[in-house]
């Protein structure tokens, strides 16, 4: 993003442009230090999104609209598959917290605790 806004800029300043820079980290899969390369000048902000925090900043009908389309949409847009199912029993089993304790992309567990 700097190397873009800065392309442009018609005298050289220590502290890169002014134009602000936000970076959103979404989840936290990667449960390592978060690294950022000071490239970006002086002016950014890094910030966390959590979904319930961001929902509580909508207000009640926004809210409610929301969870009407996704009671409507549950089996289309906002469908989910998963890699494998499982008991909380079998939750509980070495071989199943091995695979989902990685917490890695694409390998999504429902655990059914009826079963």
């Amino acid at each position: 993003m700097e190397a873009a806004v800065s392309r442009n800029m018609t005298e050289y300043s220590v502290y890169g442009s002014d134009i602000y820079k936000q970076v959103y980290i979404y989840g936290g899969l990667d449960r390592g230090p978060i690294t950022l390369n000071r490239t970006f000048g002086f002016a950014w902000g890094v910030n966390g999104f959590l979904l319930f925090n961001a929902l509580g900043k909508l207000g009640k009908d926004t809210a409610a609209a929301m969870r009407k389309r996704i009671a409507a949409e549950i089996k289309t847009t906002f469908a989910s598959h998963y890699t494998h199912e499982v008991s909380l029993a079998g939750a509980l089993q070495l071989d199943a917290l091995s695979v989902y304790g990685k917490q890695a992309t694409g390998e999504k567990f429902l655990i059914k605790p009826q079963s």
